[in-house]
């Protein structure tokens, strides 16, 4: 009888140093999600700091890690935060933001862990797109002299854009966007597309012309009276072919303009304003610059790739 009891103690004691040690396990499992936790919020704070800063990028490498920590700051701390700017296709073309966070344990003290270090890394790039959204049905020529000019492309100096004949019959500059249409939009749709841009992403190549003079049309100069003071971002061409319905224009990159005014008068027309540089919602390769390249018109798209 003194032998079965003794035995029970001991089972007891194995017991409670068997519950002391899942008691642990489990406090530790609590530590390992808390650390999770704060490297998803780590991850979120370099990736809004990333694609923030490379917003400034190629131009402005100083301005791009301002805006970076900027981000960091309001995302959860630029405590352990470095910024660096490098070339991954073309020259200062990526950011890179990481950052590193103590993290203390409570249950894991147990098993000799008080702290760990958490990090988190991102990258994004800023690039010319390949195909972008929100393009309004104006055509413009690559050989405008703000854009082909000596010296040029030239952003923030006041210029205009002609709207009419283009040299082929039917040809007036307005740019059928829909691919589906074979040239028939109706003023309807092309001021909706002024108003608010074409809604799906486009790649570059030969769109069809959409007749006439359009542009003359009471509801596409309330559309476009309506952009003033904003940017539309427009469709560039290096040539046009055919006839009439028949008529392609080559789109060969997209420029931004900043709308100041809009006349028209029969088959003629004239947008007033400036080309200049923007961030747009557009598709940037993942394997390098195009072949043929895209002309560096001031239109850039970011996306983070690490």
């Amino acid at each position: 009888m003194s032998r079965i009891r003794s035995e029970r103690g001991q089972t007891t004691v194995l017991a409670a140093v068997l519950m002391i040690a899942l008691l642990g396990m489990a406090g530790f499992v609590i530590d390992v999600g808390s650390w999770f936790r704060q490297q998803r919020t780590t991850q979120a704070t370099v990736d809004a700091a990333a694609l923030a800063g490379a917003q400034a990028l190629p131009t402005s490498p100083t301005d791009a890690s301002s805006l970076a920590t900027s981000y960091a700051g309001k995302n959860g701390g630029v405590a352990g935060t470095s910024v660096t700017i490098s070339s991954h296709f073309t020259s200062n073309d990526m950011i890179t933001v990481k950052q590193t966070k103590s993290t203390q344990g409570f249950f894991s003290k147990l098993f000799g862990v008080s702290t760990i270090n958490v990090g988190s890394k991102a990258s994004a790039i800023s690039e010319i797109p390949t195909e972008v959204s929100g393009v309004a049905p104006i055509g413009v020529d690559i050989h405008h002299k703000m854009l082909s000019g000596p010296g040029c492309p030239c952003f923030n100096v006041p210029t205009s854009i002609p709207l009419g004949k283009v040299g082929v019959p039917g040809g007036f500059t307005l740019i059928d966007l829909d691919q589906a249409d074979q040239g028939t939009t109706g003023d309807s749709t092309l001021a909706q597309w002024v108003a608010s841009g074409y809604q799906a992403y486009l790649p570059l190549g030969d769109y069809e012309s959409d007749t006439g003079a359009k542009f003359s049309a009471t509801s596409i100069q309330t559309s476009l009276e309506a952009r003033y003071g904003t940017d539309l971002l427009f469709p560039v061409y290096d040539k046009v072919s055919g006839n009439g319905f028949n008529a392609a224009y080559q789109i060969v990159g997209w420029a931004s303009f900043y709308l100041t005014n809009a006349t028209s008068s029969g088959n003629n027309g004239e947008l007033d304003g400036y080309f200049d540089r923007v961030i747009w919602d557009g598709i940037v390769s993942s394997n390098g610059p195009a072949n043929p390249p895209i002309p560096d018109l001031g239109v850039y798209s970011v996306a983070l790739i690490d």
